[in-house]
């Protein structure tokens, strides 16, 4: 019997051992780009040139994590954000904005593509740490406090040859890649999160210049001891890691490429390299494109402006609108610069957050607004967006349709008098019928989003959501329940199979994902849990 017990137990050791350690990795997430695409994007771009009429310059700001209601324009915010109010109050505000994705990178990846993300397979954030072996991946699930930060029930993980390759595939063609090959100066001041490889790097995607980082984030101050900076950290469970990594690999500040030691606040130091980069290219057309990390985590605030908010006496959400409060003068600095260098006239600018706010951080509740960050209400959906064009745009005006952060490239398209490739389709739509006052109806017959599991439509007013991990549904009227708090799922069962079937269609011209998740971020609804991939 001892004999028995003993090779019973050798038996389990080594099978831990082999089965365990085994790393985990699958040929099914092997990454491979389309040959054929990019021939084809490349004999497109070769077709470009610049023209002898001078089109306007470019410049696209993009707040981080920035709710809705968090700025002055669309809410009652503790303090107001007159600077990015400007750019609506002095040319158009869209009170129905959308963005691709309630989450960073993919959001990005459809705004900078004109596309769907989902057309090349861009669904989740890239990663570059997956689970390294079973018992990793055990121990996280099931002896690690995550909270509502859940590991992701996966069995195959990207090989490191695949993992390196995650991100913007080549054969997509980015905004700045057509600009560049029409004649513009091309440049980018901030956050990047397309990847990190050397097809993926924005010099190498057709940005001229470059100043920030690759990385989701970043610290705002390197110093975190510096006795002018606010530092508050976070209970939940990607806190920690954010500040592990500090300014090291993906998230150190980089010029075109080259680690650089940057000293100072970065909300300041991406608008001084904007403002920068317009100055070196005043005479010359420029395609600019700052994507700001603030208010986005880890909470560091310049003790200056911290102070001034006496009145707030939660000491995390003092930190975070001071954050914004900096961030509001930042995007002032740079659209005084345009007024005093004679260049609004002939500059459009678009100015928008790439999801909602993050409730996670009890910083911000996007009230009224449903939701957040990782969730496909109205909260994480539905963001600030506004453009500028002096003497162009009525001063104030309002559109109240839906568009989506798509439109962008497709009215930049027009702008400059660009054909898009033949055999590619474009999702977003022009704005320009709508920024010369000529149109008030809706541009969009239907938007739709979807990440692993969860999908969503929103076709007129009507809007749907599925949760494929919980088995929720809803349905809401957002003309008569922009909060959600009504849900007609059941008693509407025309109307969710009429949107099912249209969000069937958009899905079929879909990729699947190219890369996995590693994780399921869980929002309660009251006793109801809604789950999103990461």
């Amino acid at each position: 019997m001892k004999r028995i017990l003993l090779i019973t137990s050798l038996l389990l050791f080594v099978g831990i051992l082999v089965f365990g350690f085994w790393p985990i990795s699958s040929k099914k997430f092997e990454v491979t780009f389309d040959k054929e695409k990019i021939s084809a994007k490349k004999n497109y771009l070769n077709s470009l040139s610049a023209d002898s009429i001078r089109r306007p310059n470019i410049i696209i700001i993009m707040a981080d994590d920035l709710g809705k209601t968090d700025i002055s324009l669309y809410g009652s915010p503790p303090i107001q954000t007159p600077n990015i109010d400007s750019i609506g109050l002095k040319g158009i505000t869209f009170t129905e904005g959308y963005i691709t994705s309630p989450i960073c990178a993919p959001s990005r990846a459809g705004m900078l593509t004109g596309r769907y993300q989902q057309r090349f397979g861009f669904e989740y954030q890239p990663h570059d740490r997956y689970p390294r072996n079973r018992i990793e991946m055990f121990v996280y699930k099931n002896f690690v406090a995550t909270g509502d930060w859940l590991v992701a029930d996966q069995v195959e993980f990207p090989r490191f040859q695949d993992i390196v390759k995650n991100g913007m595939p080549p054969s997509e063609i980015m905004l700045a890649e057509i600009l560049q090959r029409k004649g513009y100066n091309t440049g980018i001041a901030g956050k990047w999160h397309l990847g990190s490889g050397e097809h993926t790097i924005p010099i190498n995607r057709g940005f001229d210049y470059q100043y920030g980082f690759y990385e989701a984030y970043s610290l705002y101050m390197a110093d975190t001891s510096n006795k002018d900076i606010i530092n508050q950290r976070h209970k939940d469970f990607s806190d920690p890691f954010i500040w592990g990594k500090g300014r090291t690999g993906n998230c150190a500040i980089r010029r075109n490429d080259e680690v650089i030691d940057e000293k100072f606040y970065l909300t300041d130091r991406i608008a001084e390299e904007a403002n920068a980069f317009v100055t070196k290219h005043k005479d010359e057309p420029f395609f600019l494109y700052v994507p700001f990390l603030a208010p986005h985590t880890p909470f560091q605030a310049t003790k200056a402006y911290y102070d001034k908010l006496e009145h707030i006496e939660d000491r995390n959400k003092r930190v975070y609108n001071a954050m914004i409060w900096q961030l509001d003068d930042a995007v002032g600095s740079i659209i005084n610069h345009l007024e005093e260098s004679g260049l609004m006239e002939n500059t459009i600018v678009f100015f928008l957050s790439d999801n909602g706010g993050a409730t996670y951080t009890k910083a911000t509740e996007n009230a009224p607004l449903k939701g957040g960050k990782f969730t496909n209400f109205e909260g994480g959906l539905n963001v600030p967006f506004m453009i500028r064009w002096d003497g162009h745009l009525s001063n104030g005006r309002q559109y109240n349709e839906p568009v989506i952060s798509m439109d962008i490239f497709s009215t930049i398209m027009e702008l400059t008098g660009t054909n898009y490739i033949d055999e590619r389709r474009l999702d977003g739509v022009s704005l320009l019928s709508v920024l010369s006052d000529s149109v008030a109806e809706p541009i969009h017959e239907k938007l739709c989003w979807r990440s692993g599991y969860n999908r969503a439509i929103r076709s007129g007013n009507w809007k749907l959501i599925t949760d494929g991990l919980s088995g929720n549904h809803a349905l809401y009227d957002l003309k008569n329940d922009k909060e959600e708090q009504t849900n007609l799922y059941d008693s509407n069962p025309e109307i969710v199979k009429q949107l099912q079937a249209k969000h069937a269609k958009w899905e079929s011209e879909m990729l699947d994902p190219q890369w996995p998740r590693v994780m399921d971020f869980r929002w309660w609804d009251g006793d109801e849990p809604y789950y999103f991939p990461l």
